[in-house]
């Protein structure tokens, strides 16, 4: 028996913390004490595995410790069962069940941390903590008699103080019918699933299972204009079980924002119509990738929402009228927290959600989702980020200032407004390069790896055609055609080649660039051009007025965010002017963003308080009442610009002359006020 008395020097690595503590406290014990980020899900009864450590041998004279693997207790009976039955590593021991006789130094390896590192991106990506406001916790409850008349919710909780320090615990009206039959199942242990809430939330008992099951699972979800994508994560883990995406069924009210807006100012319950339509097509997507998982969408417990804020709005069940006319107000931007049901959510009976707060009445939370994953707010590089769409929303900043607008583009990009144009799809053209002496295309289109002068190309593409051209595309195709010089820099014909090209025809009043004959042809039009040109001098004038804002005439950094803009080539997007000149090797798609940064949100508290924090300093900036705009916009419709220095583009390719320039190349700063 040890000395109640006597102490001992523990160090946990890699963290450093280190004290004195009491000789016969396990191992687990001295790192709650001591704070150290050790996990454990069964309390201490050498269940769970998960507080697995190692204890280094040899001296350490820069602690004045010497460590040693006889510094604590042999393995327990209960330790070499589960050696037994799980397996241990040779040296590893349950610190749950380990006591600490002497002076030692404990390595506490990843895997046991409860703050496990997640890369959000393959390459050089930021790393996020989980840390999810809900935790499995086993406990054992003691049983009523006639001696003790207090509740077994009250009993439960008592037990959950003591044995995991839960305070105050409330439980969902939804778990109440479940806790008695629960412990009874369980022989009184069970597992109590427990929301941890917020500085200002009690603890909320949200779940209960007989014995001893520690699984949750959450679902990130990003409700897009034109699609939405779900993700089933391990809360445990922050690992994705199953991801799918389909067509927001909004789209049949109104393919753009303000379509849709105008949908709810002419219709009578028009917003309550698409409300619904987007709480079952989130509700569709939870079944479906519970089912790829192997679960049920009962077993979700936690649900992180972004949108921008018609989506947004329309998700919460409000009404997005007042987005629609300045001065564009939001009913509410800031994060919410709710149960999943007060949306009509079916998930778990009582599954929480959370919803990433807006930034302006037009750069909604999806834009914050996009903040959190690319992380500008903790870099010195000047970084650009733009998610291209119908209406863009651009970030610019670094660690030390944050801006923010959106930008009207319309929907060109997404293939409207282009007489061939149509949405991403298999047989769509998305690749396109000219040859600049025969002016002739060669193309790839979505769902064939070959390119239409390979082999094969025809055979490869018969059961889906060639049916149209999609916003990447169309930005390829308007590009290659200025360096082709098909099109000036003003973005009209050369109507000469309609004399000697078989591939530049007259049409009506203007001209089109034939890229495939046949059936069906599928050109670009004078038309087609100038609505490129419009969408692309919106985006950029609003990149341009954020960078007057901010002082400064070159970004080091651009990301191009959202599912379209992961198409986007880098080279392109910067000979069409669709984005400011930048080195082309800092030029990259930010992949799915927006889907990143609530998944993210979904497994760390941190997280979350961390957007909602750097939200509160962005500066916002409105496009629409900003007197210097409409001098960006008419200086932008030229390609790449027509005053702008394009040093790094002209660097990577060659540009066609310019009979004239609008300015002489150089740019205002705004005043710094």
């Amino acid at each position: 028996m040890s000395d109640k008395s006597a102490t001992a020097r523990i160090i946990f690595m890699p963290s450093g913390l280190r004290g004195q503590v009491r000789t016969g406290q396990t191992v687990l014990g001295a790192a709650r004490a001591l704070g150290a980020d050790l996990d454990s899900a069964c309390g201490g009864r050498a269940i769970c595995g998960k507080c697995q450590v190692n204890v280094l041998d040899g001296a350490f004279p820069k602690e004045g410790v010497t460590s040693s693997a006889s510094h604590l207790t042999p393995p327990s009976e209960a330790e070499e069962k589960y050696a037994r039955l799980r397996g241990l590593d040779k040296g590893r021991r349950l610190a749950c069940q380990a006591r600490i006789l002497g002076d030692v130094v404990i390595d506490i390896p990843p895997q046991s941390q409860i703050h496990r590192q997640v890369v959000r991106k393959q390459a050089g990506g930021r790393k996020v903590a989980t840390d999810p406001l809900i935790r499995a916790l086993l406990v054992d409850v003691e049983k009523p008699d006639l001696a003790d008349p207090s509740s077994d919710f009250a009993r439960l909780a008592q037990a959950l103080e003591e044995e995991w320090d839960i305070h105050e615990l409330v439980p969902d009206p939804a778990v109440l019918p479940k806790v008695q039959e629960a412990l009874r199942d369980g022989d009184w242990r069970v597992t109590a699933v427990v929301h941890q809430g917020g500085e200002k939330e009690p603890a909320r008992l949200i779940g209960i299972r007989p014995g001893f099951d520690e699984r949750l699972s959450g679902l990130a979800v990003d409700v897009g204009s034109t699609t939405i994508a779900a993700h089933l994560c391990d809360l445990h883990t922050g690992d994705v079980l199953a991801s799918a995406g389909i067509m927001n069924p909004q789209i049949r009210f109104g393919e753009d924002l303000m379509s849709r807006v105008s949908w709810a100012m002419m219709n009578d319950g028009g917003a309550a119509q698409m409300t619904a339509a987007v709480r079952d097509a989130i509700n569709d997507l939870a079944r479906q990738v519970a089912a790829r998982a192997g679960l049920a969408a009962s077993d979700i417990l936690d649900v992180t929402l972004v949108g921008n804020p018609v989506m947004h709005h329309l998700l919460l069940g409000i009404d997005p009228r007042q987005l629609g006319q300045a001065p564009f107000a939001l009913a509410t931007g800031e994060a919410l927290d709710m149960r999943a049901a007060a949306i009509d959510l079916e998930l778990a009976p009582a599954a929480r959600a959370h919803v990433l707060p807006c930034i302006a009445g037009h750069v909604g939370a999806d834009a914050a989702a996009v903040i959190l994953a690319e992380a500008p707010h903790e870099r010195r590089e000047m970084t650009l980020i733009v998610d291209v769409g119908t209406n863009a929303e651009i970030i610019l900043g670094n660690r030390e200032r944050l801006l923010a607008c959106s930008s009207p583009t319309g929907p060109a990009f997404e293939g409207a407004q282009i007489s061939c144009g149509q949405r991403a799809a298999p047989g769509a053209i998305e690749r396109v390069r000219i040859d600049s002496k025969t002016f002739k295309a060669r193309y790839k289109v979505i769902g064939c790896d070959l390119w239409s002068d390979e082999e094969g190309f025809e055979e490869a593409v018969a059961e889906s055609g060639v049916t149209g051209i999609c916003g990447s595309g169309i930005i390829e195709a308007v590009a290659q055609m200025y360096l082709a010089g098909i099109i000036d820099a003003n973005g009209r014909f050369n109507a000469a080649l309609a004399q000697t090209c078989p591939h530049v025809h007259a049409r009506g009043r203007g001209f089109a660039w034939v890229l495939r004959a046949g059936e069906p042809e599928i050109a670009v039009t004078q038309e087609d051009v100038r609505a490129i040109q419009l969408a692309k001098a919106a985006l950029h004038a609003g990149a341009r007025l954020l960078m007057d804002e901010m002082g400064i005439d070159s970004v080091e950094r651009i990301r191009l965010a959202g599912a379209f803009g992961n198409h986007i080539d880098p080279l392109h997007a910067m000979v069409l002017g669709l984005i400011p000149d930048c080195p082309l090797q800092q030029v990259a798609s930010a992949g799915n963003a927006a889907g990143t940064g609530a998944r993210m949100a979904l497994v760390s508290q941190s997280a979350r308080q961390e957007i909602a924090n750097v939200v509160e300093r962005i500066e916002k900036i409105e496009t629409a009442t900003e007197p210097r705009f409409q001098e960006h916009f008419v200086a932008a419709m030229a390609i790449p610009h027509a005053s702008a220095p394009c040093p790094n583009l002209a660097a990577a390719v060659k540009l066609p002359e310019k009979s004239a320039r609008a300015a002489d190349g150089r740019r205002r700063r705004r005043r710094k006020k």
